[in-house]
């Protein structure tokens, strides 16, 4: 049997690394940002994403795309899916400079959400001003996103929008490694310990429904919680966000994607529903 020489295994070996991660990245958000930007008539603006890449088609000509606006005329109410709570530790990270957006990355495993019997990971936060997703046609100041993976590669994010008012106190606690970034050259800065749960996504009532990243390569059959309840976050925070990436663009929010008859469900309750019903009688 014919034997082949070691540097041409572990060449061979090398290739098929590559290609494993190759798909594995396809499924996620791109790292760096700058290929794209959010200006309307520009050539690499959200209209013109999907010619950019090849691997960045769905962008285009996907029909399950993210964001889109919440119709509370337009949802089905259900009260089977019980609150809204990520079971989160605390965790080292690292704030990321993505060209024009801050991700902040646990580097372990910092907890998980549980969606239909699925555990799905936390992996990263970023935020977009002004908000992305839309509440019966009303845009928000800022937005959050909590991006959770499966074990299989299924992707799962969780929303958060605000409002202009009193500061967000987990941005407050962010504010000196968001300055370390935005007054140097540096892209990437650890940030130590963080804890999840001082995000406060635990609700009682938000929207669902399955849609895509908001980057390229909008990937679809990503499910979508949007808690209902708008937090609040100052002037300030919003505007240092924004300042830190260094991009010159007064957003990073993908305009509103057609809904293509999707459902939107929306979790309340069941206690609730009921009240509702006693005060219509």
């Amino acid at each position: 049997m014919e034997k082949f020489p070691p540097l041409i295994l572990f060449c061979s070996f090398l290739i098929v690394l590559v290609l494993l991660n190759s798909c594995q990245v396809s499924s996620d958000e791109v790292e760096d940002e700058r290929e794209f930007n959010y200006k309307e008539d520009s050539e690499k603006g959200p209209a013109r994403w999907g010619e950019i890449r090849q691997e960045w088609s769905m962008c285009s000509k996907g029909s399950m795309q993210s964001p889109i606006d919440l119709l509370d005329d337009r949802v089905e109410v259900v009260s089977n899916f019980g609150i809204l709570q990520g079971s989160y530790r605390p965790c080292n990270a690292t704030l990321k400079n993505r060209g024009h957006d801050m991700m902040l990355k646990w580097e372990a495993d910092a907890g998980f959400i549980q969606l239909n019997g699925t555990l799905y990971k936390l992996k990263q936060c970023h935020w977009h001003s002004s908000s992305e997703h839309t509440i019966n046609g009303k845009r928000f100041d800022l937005e959050a996103h909590l991006v959770h993976e499966s074990s299989t590669g299924k992707i799962a994010v969780t929303g958060i929008l605000y409002k202009i008012g009193a500061p967000d106190p987990f941005l407050s606690s962010m504010m000196d490694s968001l300055a370390e970034v935005s007054g140097t050259n540096e892209e990437e800065v650890a940030v130590g310990t963080v804890d999840p749960k001082k995000i406060k996504t635990r609700s009682t009532k938000y929207y669902r429904y399955i849609g895509s990243l908001t980057i390229p390569p909008c990937t679809q059959n990503v499910t979508w919680t949007i808690v209902q309840e708008v937090r609040t976050v100052s002037e300030e925070q919003v505007e240092f966000l924004r300042v830190a990436v260094h991009d010159d663009s007064k957003t990073n929010a993908r305009p509103v994607q057609p809904r293509n008859g999707r459902v939107v469900q929306v979790y309340r309750p069941k206690e609730e529903e009921e009240e509702e019903e006693e005060e219509e009688d």
